[in-house]
C-alpha cells in the first residue's frame, strides 16, 4: 500500500481497531475507505502546521507507519503557489475542474513531509503548464464527474426553444401545401365565418317589415339565384355586392337573415371584427380562404357585418394607422373585384358609418348597390308592430296605429323591445293580457327612464305642476305644435314631471311655424315659474328645456335657412356630424362678423318665443290654477283631460286657424 493517498483510492479493508496507548502519538494513515474526488476537493485543513486535522472516516483503520505525505489538503492562494513552484518544492500536481482547481503536493521543510494543498487557478494559462514542466513536476488532468440527471434536464431546456421554432416552420409548411389551405400557422389565417350550406335562419321576407324599398332590392337578388336564365336573356349580370346603410336596429342583420332563408343558397356570416387580428397578414389570409371556400360552393352569400371594421378609408390618419386592417382591405377589394374575379359569389355588407368607408369599396363592381335601411314611418311602424305582436296577447282597446303615432324615432329593435317590456310588465302585474296601461308605461320607461319614488306634498311638488301645466298650455295655445298626450308628475330618470305629445304627422317635413311652436312650448315651463313664482323663484328644471330650445334655433338659422340672415347653410357638414374627430379636423371658415348675426338671430327667435309664452301664462292663469289642483291630486292627466279643462276657459278650437298673429309675431 502506498505511503501517499491515492486519488483513485483502493477498496476498503477493514481491520479491527488497535489498543493504542494514550502516550502513544496517533500515527498518520491512509483512509480505508473510497472517497469521491468532489469530497476530497471539499476537504480542509487548518493551518499548514503540525497540528493539522484530518478526515473523519466512520469505518476502522489501521496502524501504518508514519507516512511522509498527508492524507488532506489545505487552500492556499495561487500566488503563493507560483511561489512554492519557483522554489521547487512542488512535487505533484493534479488538475480538476477543466483546469481551475489544482490539488498540489508540496515539501514541508520544516516538518520535513510532503503536504496536499487546494488551489484555485484562474483558469488553465500556458505559462503555467510550461513552469510545471520546466520545474520537471508531475501533473495530471482529471476529468469531472458528471451528473446525468442534470446533464439531460440542461440539454432539453437549451433545446426547447429550437424545437418549437422548428415545429411551427414544419406546421406552416403543411398549411401552406395544403389544397386552399391558409399560409400562417397553428390555423390563424383560417375564415372564421359560420358556414351553413343549407341556411335555416326560421327568417323570410314576411317577418321584415318598415323596409320596402330594402325588401324589394332583396327579393330581385334572390329571384336572380333562383332563376338566372330570366335576367340573363336579356344581358343582365348579378350584382356582386350589396351594402346595407342605416342606423342601429333598423333591422339590417335581419334582412341578411331573410334573403339567406329566401334564397336557399350556401351562406357565409361573419362580422369585420374577425378579420382583425394583432399579426399583421392574418386578416388578408383569412379574406382569401373565406373567397376559396365560397368559390368552391358557387353560388353563395357572404354577408359581412359591421365592415366598417376593415373597410375605413385607406391613409386618412384618422383614427390612427393600422397597416393589418388596410393589407386585409386590400385583399377583400381584390378578391371582390379583382384580376381573376369571383363569379358567383355575392357579398351582402352593413354598416351604420358609410361616411368612413374607403372610396374603392363603394365603386360599382365591388357594391353594386347601397340600399338605405331607415327609420320606419308611421304605416311602418305600425306593420312592425304586427309582427312582433304575433306571439303575443293583446287587448281588444290596444291600438297598433295609436302605439305607432306615440313612437316617431323608433327603429324597428325599439319597437320589438317595447312590445317585450309590455309583455313583462303585464306578467309582473299578474294580467293575461297586454292593456294599453302597460304599452304607456313601456314607452315612458324606454323614453324617459325607469319610475322614480313619487315626490312628496311640498313647494317642489307645486312648482313641478305649475312647470309642466305651463308646457301643456304654451304648447296647445300655439298653433303648429303637436297634441298633449299626458302630463304626469311621476318621476322617471332625471326628470321630475313629464308632458307628453303624440306627433300628428311624420316629423319628415317641418315647417317653420312648427319649429317655432316647439321652441314656445318647450319654454313653457321656465315662463310659469317667472310669471307664477317670480323671477327670483325661477330653478334648474328647465336646464333640459333650454338645451333643446336652443339646439332647435341654431338649426333653424345655419341648416334649414329660416332667419333674417337668409337661406345659407353656414356650418361645414363635418362640425354637424357626430364624430369627434371629423369635428376636431373640420376647418371653420366662418368669419366673426356671420358667427355675431347668427347668434344674435338665435337670441331672436328664443326671445320671441318667450315673450308669446309667458303671454300665454298671464291670459290663463285661471286655467293653469285649475290645471294644477287637478294635477296634484290625480298626479297624472290624460291628454283628454287636460283639453277638457282647459276649453273651459278658453277656445281652443279656434287656436288652429288664427295663424297670422303668430306668423306675424315670428317675422317681427
Amino acid at each position: 500500500m502506498s505511503s501517499a493517498l491515492s486519488l483513485s483510492a483502493s477498496p476498503t479493508l477493514i481491520h479491527k481497531p488497535q489498543n493504542i496507548s494514550k502516550h502513544t502519538p496517533c500515527p498518520q494513515t491512509p483512509l480505508d475507505f473510497k472517497v469521491s474526488k468532489r469530497k476530497l476537493l471539499s476537504s480542509t485543513v487548518i493551518g499548514l502546521g503540525p497540528n493539522w486535522v484530518g478526515l473523519s472516516a466512520a469505518q476502522p483503520t489501521r496502524a501504518e507507519p508514519e507516512s511522509p505525505v498527508a492524507s488532506t489538503s489545505s487552500r492556499m492562494s495561487y500566488s503563493r503557489f507560483l511561489q512554492y513552484l519557483d522554489e521547487g518544492v512542488v512535487k505533484k500536481v493534479d488538475l480538476f475542474e477543466n483546469g481551475t482547481v489544482a490539488i498540489a503536493e508540496i515539501f514541508n521543510p520544516t516538518l520535513g513531509k510532503i503536504q496536499r494543498v487546494k488551489i484555485q487557478l484562474p483558469g488553465l494559462p500556458q505559462e503555467l503548464l510550461k513552469k510545471m514542466k520546466d520545474k520537471n513536476v508531475d501533473f495530471s488532468a482529471h476529468p469531472m464527474d458528471v451528473n446525468w440527471g442534470d446533464a439531460m434536464l440542461d440539454l432539453l431546456g437549451n433545446l426547447a426553444f429550437p424545437l418549437i421554432l422548428l415545429g411551427s416552420l414544419l406546421l406552416r409548411t403543411s398549411s401552406r401545401n395544403s389544397p386552399g389551405g391558409p399560409n400562417l400557422p397553428f390555423g390563424l389565417g383560417r375564415s372564421k365565418a359560420k358556414f351553413q350550406m343549407e341556411p335555416n335562419t326560421g327568417v323570410t321576407f314576411d317577418d321584415v317589415a318598415g323596409v320596402d324599398e330594402a325588401k324589394q332590392d332583396f327579393q330581385e337578388i334572390v329571384e336572380f339565384l333562383k332563376t338566372p336564365e330570366k335576367f340573363s336573356a336579356v344581358g343582365a349580370k348579378i350584382p356582386k355586392g350589396v351594402l346595407l346603410v342605416g342606423p342601429p336596429g333598423t333591422g339590417k342583420t335581419l334582412l341578411a337573415k331573410a334573403i339567406a332563408g329566401e334564397a336557399g343558397v350556401p351562406f357565409f356570416s361573419l362580422s369585420g371584427s374577425e378579420f382583425i387580428e394583432m399579426f399583421v397578414g392574418v386578416g388578408a389570409s383569412r379574406v382569401r380562404d373565406l373567397f376559396n371556400k365560397a368559390k368552391e360552393n358557387s353560388p353563395c352569400l357572404i354577408f359581412i357585418d359591421e365592415i366598417d371594421a376593415v373597410g375605413r378609408q385607406r391613409g386618412t390618419g384618422i383614427g390612427g394607422g393600422n397597416d393589418e386592417r388596410e393589407q386585409t382591405l386590400n385583399q377583400l377589394l381584390t378578391e371582390m373585384d379583382g384580376f381573376t374575379g369571383n363569379t358567383g359569389v355575392i357579398v351582402i355588407a352593413a354598416t351604420n358609418r358609410p361616411e368612413i368607408l374607403d372610396a374603392a369599396l363603394l365603386r360599382p363592381g365591388r357594391f353594386d348597390r347601397q340600399v338605405s335601411v331607415g327609420l320606419p314611418d308611421i304605416r311602418g311602424r305600425e306593420d312592425i308592430l304586427k309582427v312582433h305582436s304575433n306571439n303575443k296577447k293583446l287587448d281588444k282597446d290596444v291600438s297598433l296605429s295609436v302605439i305607432a303615432m306615440r313612437t316617431p324615432g323608433f327603429s324597428g329593435a325599439d319597437l320589438a323591445n317595447l312590445m317585450n317590456e309590455a309583455a313583462i310588465l303585464a306578467g309582473r302585474r299578474g294580467k293575461e293580457k297586454i292593456t294599453m296601461r302597460e304599452i304607456d308605461d313601456s314607452i315612458d320607461r324606454i323614453v324617459a327612464g325607469m319610475e322614480g319614488t313619487k315626490m312628496t306634498d311640498g313647494k317642489s311638488k307645486i312648482l313641478v305642476a305649475y312647470h309642466e301645466v305651463g308646457h301643456a298650455v304654451c304648447a296647445t295655445l300655439t298653433p303648429g305644435h303637436d297634441p298633449v298626450q299626458k302630463v304626469t308628475l311621476v318621476p322617471r330618470g332625471q326628470a321630475r314631471g313629464l308632458t307628453w305629445f303624440i306627433p300628428g304627422e311624420d316629423p319628415t317635413l317641418i315647417s317653420k311655424m312648427q319649429l317655432f311652436a316647439r321652441i314656445v312650448g318647450g319654454l313653457g315651463g321656465r315662463a310659469a315659474e317667472e310669471v307664477i313664482f317670480g323671477e327670483t323663484e325661477i330653478t334648474t328644471g328647465a336646464a333640459g328645456d333650454l338645451q333643446q330650445i336652443t339646439q332647435i334655433a341654431r338649426q333653424m338659422v345655419t341648416m334649414y335657412g329660416m332667419s333674417e340672415i337668409g337661406p345659407w347653410a353656414l356650418t361645414d357638414p363635418a362640425v354637424q356630424s357626430g364624430d369627434v374627430v371629423l369635428r376636431m379636423l373640420a376647418r371653420n371658415s366662418m368669419s366673426e362678423k356671420l358667427a355675431e348675426d347668427i347668434d344674435q338671430a338665435v337670441k331672436q327667435i328664443i326671445e320671441k318665443a318667450y315673450a308669446i309664452a309667458k303671454n300665454h301664462i298671464r291670459n290663463n292663469r285661471d286655467a293653469i290654477d285649475k290645471l294644477v289642483d287637478v294635477l296634484l291630486e290625480k298626479e297624472t292627466l290624460t291628454g283628454d283631460e287636460f283639453r277638457a279643462i282647459l276649453s273651459e276657459f278658453t277656445d281652443i278650437s279656434s287656436i288652429k286657424i288664427d295663424r297670422t298673429s303668430i306668423r306675424e309675431m315670428i317675422e317681427a
